[in-house]
């Protein structure tokens, strides 16, 4: 147990040197953990590590999406659902039939149903791996919106591929019919599990008193329990994380009214999703030695060879697929179409080269089983392993090595952004003084107990309510009475409520950016803290 500790230490405190050293030499960190941990793991006498599918299902899998879809827009998201869509399910069924088609002809003894295999496993790109690289990088957010929503959604897509071809294998039967009912079945039961947990756990927060630790830790909790849930009932565990996050993630506002739960979350869940992405790069890396020396009888060549003819098929046949989606829409006089914000060959393009593979890949892969039903040893397990490996290598590392340079060579402008955040922010701010004023004016102005105090707010909100925290830092609070002090602070209490509610309604209006109401959100939460902190004066 002691030596098992140690290990998983000196890992977890590698990855986070490696990860420091990747941000000062300007590389995303996924692309440089899985090289350095390709390297490491070819250093003699280290002991070798075996990833188990399970560990990535279960324990990486369900807070990466949860995190992912929390930070989504639903109104973007909504706004290019047929895009997303096209790419999510169209691209991931297409993808596994060529792929299917491919590698039967290319590779001998490997069957179609092999094939479709091998493309379930491959044809996700991965959500941490596109969101790291172009987190830094100038992008348009149409462009960024759309990645975002195919990355959540198409791991479920694809292990429903996978797992209808799995059991063709093994059981030498395949039903088309039944194999599209079920999907169907499978991601619709997996969005209604999650919405619905979600709607449990909406009215637990709300049940609950607001402490910090406790919120956080239920938040933490929450997308193990959608994804266990829905397989258990062998629904998508995916889908059901994606739907409930983006449910949640949506309400957000009527759950954690308190600032400082809002900040504990922040740093709690931006420390969790750290730490499991560093670990789960680096341990794609460290992996292929295991793969290589299970290969059997193919060569390591030939292996190679295959990995990287189908990583130039998966390309490919994201970039020609990616012309139609960007155009048909046009064609058919759609407005929200991927070539509204860049009306040239530039937008497809950049989605179609940054389609990298990543950790959903390599574990599903990893969970075909050692034996077929009869007892015999799976057909061209560690075949389908290496050349999984090899997609992932090529999309990842070459894929999001250049993706920086194409970007900066399209030089893409947000033509619906450029010049909108000055514009947004005076008409957020425009809406939360009203707002307040409307407050102080309603319940404060003739009440003898609160109108000098309530006047001298009105007067401060009406001059430029930016100044408002300045304002109340500049006080001498020690000279103020205890029940003055309570006074303004209940006051300034149901100021905040009320911009709340204010920025809630403009979600819902979707005239300005969730972005924007973010960060409005996250300013409103340090206003918060500042108005509490009057208790320790």
């Amino acid at each position: 147990m002691h030596h098992a500790l140690i290990i998983v230490l000196t890992l977890l405190f590698s990855s986070l040197m490696l990860a420091v050293l990747a941000q000062k030499i300007k590389i995303a960190y996924p692309i440089f953990l899985v090289v350095a941990g390709l390297i490491i793991s070819f250093i003699p006498g280290l002991p070798k590590v075996h990833l188990n599918p399970e560990l990535i299902f279960l324990v990486f899998l369900p807070p990466l999406l949860y995190e992912a879809a929390w930070y989504t827009s639903w109104n973007d998201f909504w706004k290019w659902r047929r895009v997303i869509s096209m790419l999510a399910f169209g691209l991931v069924l297409i993808t596994s039939l060529v792929v299917a088609f491919v590698s039967q002809a290319l590779i001998p003894g490997f069957t179609l149903a092999m094939g479709f295999l091998l493309g379930g496993i491959i044809s996700p790109p991965d959500a941490v791996a596109a969101n790291t690289v172009l987190k830094n990088l100038k992008v348009p957010k149409a462009i960024s919106t759309i990645l975002e929503g195919e990355s959540l959604i198409n791991d479920a897509s694809s292990l429903i591929v996978f797992r209808f071809a799995l059991a063709a294998v093994v059981t030498g039967s395949f039903s088309v019919g039944e194999a599209v009912g079920d999907f169907f079945i499978v991601a619709g039961m997996g969005i209604v599990t999650g919405v619905i947990i979600a709607i449990a756990i909406f009215r637990l927060h709300r049940m609950l008193p607001s402490i910090p630790a406790v919120d956080a830790t239920l938040t933490v909790m929450t997308p193990y329990i959608m994804y266990l849930v829905a397989e258990e009932f062998h629904f998508s565990g995916v889908l059901a994380v994606v739907s409930g996050g983006l449910f949640i993630s949506y309400r957000s506002h009527k759950i954690f009214d308190n600032g400082a739960t809002r900040m504990n979350m922040l740093g709690v869940w931006t420390t969790l999703v750290f730490v499991l992405n560093v670990l789960v790069f680096i341990l794609i890396g460290l992996e292929l030695p295991d793969i290589i020396s299970g290969l059997g009888e193919y060569a390591i060549i030939d292996a190679i060879q295959y990995g990287l003819i189908i990583s130039a098929v998966v390309i490919a046949i994201r970039i020609l697929w990616i012309l139609p989606v960007a155009y048909i829409p046009k064609w058919l006089g759609q407005k929200n179409r991927m070539d509204n914000v860049n009306p040239t060959w530039k937008g497809p393009l950049l989605v179609g080269w940054a389609g990298m593979r990543g950790v959903v890949s390599l574990a599903t892969a990893l969970s075909i089983p050692l034996l077929m039903d009869s007892g015999e040893a799976f057909p061209h397990r560690n075949l389908i392993l290496l050349i999984t490996f090899i997609v992932i290598f090529v999309t990842l590392v070459f894929q999001g090595i250049t993706l920086p340079f194409l970007v900066k060579w399209l030089n893409i402008k947000d033509f619906e952004k450029t010049g909108k955040e000055g514009e947004e922010y005076a008409g957020i701010q425009l809406r939360l003084k009203q707002a307040t004023l409307k407050k102080l004016e309603e319940k404060y102005s003739r009440d003898e107990a609160y109108v000098t105090i309530a006047q001298q707010l009105m007067q401060d909100v009406n001059n430029d309510i930016s100044r408002l925290e300045q304002q109340l830092e500049e006080l001498n609070y020690d000279e103020i009475a205890p029940e003055e002090q309570q006074k303004l602070q209940a006051i300034m209490h149901d100021i905040i409520l009320v911009k709340r509610d204010e920025l809630y309604k403009l979600r819902k209006e979707k005239h300005f950016s969730d972005e924007e109401i973010r960060r409005q959100e996250y300013l409103l939460d340090l206003e918060e803290l500042t108005t509490n902190h009057l208790k320790t004066h």
